[in-house]
């Protein structure tokens, strides 16, 4: 899907393990054991591709290559932050960062490349870039302390929901590719269609996500399954099942919800519910609809190699596993 940006995406990982070198040798360590975790690279992928949309092409400066490795700096100082906050053990099917390091290292790596991040946003002496950064990074801290407030909140409306997921992870697609965009010569509709864009496949990336706690296979995912609802995170299908399911599925959910553990009968018993109330469905089709919107989008733009990969790219959000 993204063969054409596959030599940029190399130089990403090379840019990401050259800014994180530190003359504090946990620092580059710790950069190096988060690089060799894989991931999916989905973010700086959308970047690299809006430029090339937008008419930066062989750029002589490599300035999506930068940009992306910022990105990807800011992605990666969430989920340090975020294992943290969920006392998650695991991350890609190894340990977390701070279950090796320990919580106070992390916490410290995490702001470093926060830090980092705007650092080398800063050589490029792109204000304009850097507002657009600093507004998704705040939008996406107060997403996960709005989040913390709700936990364990059963009666989570679907709005509520989606302020969350809106927060802490659709903005971040938003501003990759609009980030992207700028670093060409895109239309004020066409930097508004790619807006758009990052966000409706930001929100359908995030309930397939959730629903993947629900429907995905723990070696696939590289983390136990289950883990949102036993962390009192009341997620798309949960919302669903709880407005449409009879008492026993209010009173199950409830009990998790509250105790933040399940037996294995009592999670088979959910995951059961869940389908008898189309609650998976139900979140599916919210995911699709959400694909179909950022499809339109970029409608703004001819057609080409470029659009046809971020076309397709949708598709991929919602037939993945992990």
């Amino acid at each position: 899907m993204f063969e054409p940006i596959r030599d940029d995406l190399r130089k990403v990982e090379r840019e990401f393990a050259r800014h994180v070198q530190s003359q504090v040798a946990v620092i580059p360590a710790i950069g190096s054991y988060i690089q060799d975790g894989g991931g999916k690279r989905i973010r700086p992928a959308v970047l690299l591709m809006a430029a090339r949309m937008c008419g930066c092409v062989n750029d002589p400066e490599e300035r999506p290559v930068l940009h992306a490795a910022v990105l990807e700096f800011i992605h990666t100082a969430t989920l340090v932050h975020d294992d943290i906050i969920d006392e998650s053990e695991l991350r890609r099917g190894r340990q977390a960062v701070h279950s090796r390091w320990g919580n106070d290292v992390t916490v410290l790596l995490g702001d470093f490349l926060y830090i980092k991040s705007m650092s080398m946003a800063l050589t490029q002496d792109r204000l304009d870039l850097i507002r657009l950064l600093c507004d998704v990074t705040l939008r996406m801290i107060e997403g996960e302390i709005y989040q913390l407030t709700k936990n364990g909140v059963v009666d989570l409306t679907e709005d509520e929901h989606f302020e969350i997921i809106r927060r802490k992870t659709a903005y971040l697609f938003a501003g990759c590719a609009k980030i992207g965009g700028l670093l060409g010569t895109p239309t004020r509709e066409q930097q508004e269609a790619l807006w758009d864009y990052g966000l409706n496949i930001g929100m359908a990336f995030q309930i397939v996500d959730d629903l993947l706690d629900f429907t995905g296979e723990e070696v696939a995912l590289g983390k136990p399954i289950g883990g949102d609802l036993r962390e009192g995170k009341m997620t798309l299908p949960v919302i669903h099942l709880l407005s449409c399911g009879d008492a026993r599925a209010d009173s199950l959910i409830r009990k998790v919800a509250r105790e933040r553990d399940a037996s294995l009968d009592e999670w088979r018993e959910i995951r059961a519910m869940l389908t008898q109330w189309r609650s998976i469905d139900y979140a599916q089709r919210v995911a699709a609809d959400f694909v179909e919107r950022a499809k339109k989008a970029l409608t703004a733009f001819p057609a080409g190699p470029e659009r046809d990969a971020l076309m397709f790219l949708p598709d991929y959000v919602i037939a993945r596993d992990r």
